[in-house]
């Protein structure tokens, strides 16, 4: 039996283009080769994430590079906004990496109050602030440039911002918003395999890392800025990712990034129209509702498992039935990635098509 094809969030469907891309050849990492093709990564891939900085590449998951934030940048004390399942997770993170790490922890579906931010950093003492800007658990988008700004205003407190489900998927200037960090992988809006992880570093967070003496070498900002001025990273990279990151990035640059984004909105708005026709209804508030995945509050009367299981075996489509505490208790759709409108439209048909046989 072939594989689904996944509409969840994350790992989404690859392009065969892009699978293609991976298989170039075999180069050395540390020659002219390799050095050729991370720069020419460097100008699409900065476009993308809005910053004139260098991007760098790490082989890992997001995670790593979350957990370096918190190596390389907290001295004092870590504030973690808390409002899902990897934005929660991120403080017990922190308390593992041994740091003092105070949290706004909010019900999972809601959003994060800048306010609160502003008030719980006028206690004093923290010099990082953790943000998932689109929470993919739940489907929050939270109001990064609301936070951002309060962030900014108390001297000496970095911002990370991890935007593994939002990349790609609607705009995020890094220079004009001024945060610290921004990560993401890459299995995501940008439709890779798992595998790589992207992050972009201020001037500030570079400094303060080289202040760090336990920051570790996998996940050292400083080691991944030296290796950059020489168009390499610090350690062994997943050349086959790079080589489908380039490929994927010259597919955005060719579409447009304003269509690009234009298409997740839409395809997210016809997600939004089918579930409003069946009276299934979004576990984030109107404003903050993220635009490359849904997250729907499962019906009493709905034997979801057995309707994703039917889509599955009958239709060849993968959503999912949940995650963390919320399991069983909400689905989420992935519109992210290289979905349009005539491939939701096949989704949204199989659904409909099993819908009837597991409502009660």
């Amino acid at each position: 039996m072939s594989k689904p094809k996944l509409f969840t969030p994350g790992p989404v469907d690859v392009a065969p283009e892009t699978y293609a891309a991976m298989a170039g050849p075999a180069i050395g990492h540390r020659g002219a080769d390799f050095e050729g093709l991370y720069a020419s990564i460097q100008p699409g891939i900065r476009q993308v994430i809005g910053t004139s900085r260098p991007v760098f590449f790490s082989t890992s998951s997001a995670w790593g590079v979350m957990e370096g934030c918190i190596r390389n940048l907290v001295q004092k004390k870590v504030l973690n906004l808390c409002c899902g399942a990897f934005s929660d997770k991120w403080y017990g993170v922190a308390q593992s990496c041994g740091k003092e790490a105070e949290k706004i922890q909010v019900e999972w579906g809601q959003p994060i109050d800048p306010e609160a931010v502003r008030a719980k950093l006028s206690e004093g003492g923290f010099d990082t602030v953790t943000l998932v800007h689109n929470e993919t658990s739940t489907g929050v988008l939270n109001p990064l440039k609301e936070i951002a700004d309060i962030v900014k205003s108390f001297n000496d407190v970095l911002l990370v911002v991890d935007t593994v489900s939002s990349l790609s998927a609607m705009p995020i200037n890094f220079d004009d918003l001024g945060i610290d960090v921004l990560l993401a992988g890459v299995q995501k809006a940008i439709a890779l395999p798992p595998g790589l992880a992207v992050f972009v570093t201020s001037d500030a967070a570079l400094e303060r890392s080289a202040k760090v003496e336990d920051r570790g070498y996998y996940f050292d900002f400083c080691e991944f800025a030296k290796n950059d001025a020489k168009n390499n990273t610090p350690s062994t990279p997943a050349i086959p990712h790079l080589y489908a990151l380039k490929e994927r990035v010259d597919v955005m640059l060719k579409e447009g990034l304003a269509n690009r984004f234009s298409r997740h909105e839409e395809n997210n708005k016809m997600v939004h129209a089918w579930a409003e026709g069946h009276g299934f209804g979004l576990l984030p508030p109107e404003g903050y509702r993220s635009k490359s995945l849904s997250c729907f509050v499962t019906p009493d009367n709905l034997d979801q498992s057995g309707w994703i299981k039917a889509v599955i075996q009958k239709h060849g489509f993968a959503i999912n039935g949940g995650y963390g505490k919320i399991k069983g208790k909400t689905f989420r759709i992935s519109n992210m990635g290289n979905e349009t409108s005539e491939t939701m439209q096949e989704l949204l048909d199989a659904l409909d098509a099993e819908l009837p046989a597991f409502l009660s």
